[in-house]
């Protein structure tokens, strides 16, 4: 069956000409944004219970722009200035870059690894004399406190931020081709929203290996699949896909 429809389970990309745009473009498919999972934080009194005080902590670990925005937002919750001296390990460029919303970057003590977690080890093996804290979602990959225990650094998490399965009863009758997802909260909403969701002729896409594993978990039959050595992005893996079924 042709594809004409894709539902994407995150928010539109706010970049001018996006992968998806150019998606659009090529192939003329119609391609929805949708968030299955949003974010809400908690409050000050809540991260007071995990015995957690700023001002005992020398550096921040930041692994996304979540992190960012609710360890400042916490921070002016306690009233705490957060000082000068503060170094921050951000996961990639682009939560450095992020930073520049709260700090000025050029000021500050900024540590950026590549694109993965663990990427940051070797720096983290350079200051092990400082109190690290790690603000982080009630979701955590088991990779992050792995490597940090290994390293041997003296670290806290801290949940700042919580998961939360969004409201999409208003799908309910809407029909699409595909459905994107990029992480196992995703399939664990479409499934608490859809308890007596049907695939039938439904495509799903799917990102990265947890998300793989919970969908065939939930008796999903994949048909896209990213990263792969030759698609490893999911536009890709659509764009390839699209393009073979659309053929036909």
């Amino acid at each position: 069956m042709k594809v004409k429809t894709i539902l994407v389970s995150q928010p539109e990309p706010k970049m001018e000409n996006s992968p998806y745009s150019k998606l659009i473009d090529k192939e003329k498919v119609k391609v929805d944004f949708r968030p299955f999972i949003h974010v809400e934080g908690v409050d000050a009194k809540s991260v007071r219970r995990q015995k957690i005080d700023l001002k005992n902590y020398t550096a921040i670990i930041l692994t996304s722009r979540n992190a960012v925005d609710h360890f400042f937002r916490i921070a002016e919750e306690m009233r705490f200035k957060v000082p000068d001296t503060m170094k921050y390990f951000c996961q990639s460029e682009a939560v450095a870059y992020y930073l520049q919303k709260y700090v000025v970057y050029r000021k500050r003590k900024i540590y950026v690894g590549k694109r993965i977690f663990n990427e940051l080890v070797p720096l983290f093996k350079k200051y092990k004399e400082e109190k690290f804290l790690l603000p982080s979602s009630d979701t955590l990959k088991p990779a992050v406190p792995e490597a940090l225990d290994k390293v041997g650094i003296d670290w806290t998490r801290g949940i700042f931020y919580k998961t939360v399965i969004s409201d999409l009863s208003d799908l309910r009758d809407v029909y699409y081709d595909v459905l994107v997802f990029f992480s196992p909260s995703g399939i664990e909403s479409l499934l608490k929203n859809f308890p007596d969701f049907e695939q039938n002729d439904t495509r799903i896409a799917v990102f990265g290996n947890s998300t793989v594993k919970a969908a065939t978990d939930a008796g999903l039959r994949i048909d896209i699949k990213a990263p792969t050595p030759e698609t490893p992005s999911m536009t890709m893996a659509l764009q390839k896909y699209i393009t073979t079924v659309n053929k036909k």
